[in-house]
């Protein structure tokens, strides 16, 4: 594959991937859609095998190497491990994949149970590149980036077709984004068969490199702060990912942690959906009202659901409860009053007004 992508690549990738993943639902959410005054659809990759997107570019990427029979090696915090697993179990090879100590003990157990080999090293994902990279050069295994690098791209790129094929008059995507690798393929597809459809990456603010290099105009590397929002807190962005972001998305926005943590528990109230804290940044940023998307017809990615029980019930806790039917009433009778605006509307005190911050 040549290094420029383009849809011919995306379409390849899907037909690599029919019966592999599953084309997850595109679901409208009449409460949320009555709460921001717009039309909103949850692209719910959580229910995708492994539990998020990832799957999709590993896939793809481990059944383009022309040989893999001395294994593959990865290194991922979580949801790119369990894709290469996976698909490396797939096609009957073997596979090492390394996480930092502090990985969420989930994601550690579910990569082991695909049958990958767990090597945990370092602090952060970057400590893991580094030991992935010495056991691929003493082992002769092939890498497989978690987001830099062009079939992985391609991969994550089926979702655009997705999402355009449910919803062609879509006014705006909204994706998580970390590396880089899913908003990289989806903007492909959305830009060269939508160009009006508004792309918007969503970022933790615990993880800005991409919004602080977009708006520098060139890639910078900046420290990671913890986060819920664990898959997608990258301090280097992909070099490839940021020219594709640069070209194909229009704006990036940040979330904080308290709306990060709203979001996961909104959506598990009224929604009945789980989602870890990557896949909600995409819905904290229109509940706090960092994009205006007033009355527009939106998908949201919800990008993984590998949270474990333990961390939602520190989120609930640490937010005192689960949004009630009441809370929802009170939302509703404030926003017809016109005591304030709609989230989605601009502002950034409509939802947090009635629920309140960390």
């Amino acid at each position: 594959m040549n290094e420029r992508l383009t849809l011919a690549d995306v379409h390849e990738a899907r037909y690599r991937l029919a019966g592999v993943i599953k084309p997850t639902p595109l679901e409208y959410s009449r409460t949320i859609s009555e709460l921001l005054g717009s039309q909103v659809f949850f692209k719910m990759e959580n229910l995708q095998r492994t539990g998020s997107f990832k799957i999709r570019g590993a896939y793809n990427k481990l059944f383009r190497l022309p040989d893999a029979s001395r294994g593959v090696v990865a290194a991922s915090a979580g949801n790119h491990a369990q894709g290469v697993a996976l698909a490396a179990a797939r096609r009957g090879v073997p596979a090492t994949v390394v996480m930092p100590c502090n990985a969420p003990r989930n994601k550690i157990c579910a990569t082991a149970g695909y049958g990958a080999r767990v090597v945990l090293a370092g602090r952060d994902y970057w400590d893991a590149c580094r030991t992935a990279a010495r056991i691929a050069e003493d082992s002769g295994a092939l890498l497989v980036p978690a987001f830099e690098d062009p079939d992985v791209i391609a991969g994550q790129g089926t979702i655009g077709f997705e999402i355009l094929e449910r919803l062609p008059d879509i006014d705006a995507v909204l994706v998580p984004m970390g590396g880089g690798g899913l908003i990289s393929g989806i903007g492909l597809v959305i830009k060269t068969l939508k160009p009006g459809t508004r792309v918007i990456g969503v970022a933790a603010r615990a993880a800005p490199a991409l919004f602080l290099s977009r708006r520098a105009g060139v890639l910078r590397e900046i420290p990671v702060l913890p986060t819920l929002a664990d898959g997608i807190a990258v301090k280097r962005p992909g070099k490839l990912n940021f020219r594709y972001i640069q070209e194909f998305v229009d704006d990036i926005v940040l979330v904080d942690e308290p709306e990060i943590a709203q979001a996961i528990l909104l959506i598990l109230s009224r929604a009945k959906v789980v989602v870890e804290g990557a896949g909600a940044v995409g819905l904290a940023a229109l509940l706090a009202g960092r994009v205006n998307l007033h009355g527009r017809k939106l998908a949201v990615v919800l990008s993984g659901g590998n949270i474990d029980a333990a961390a939602i019930a520190g989120v609930a806790l640490k937010g005192k409860k689960l949004l009630t039917r009441q809370d929802i009433g009170a939302w509703r009778r404030k926003k017809a009053s016109g005591c304030f605006q709609a989230p989605g509307s601009g502002t950034r005190t409509g939802f947090s007004a009635i629920f309140g911050r960390w």
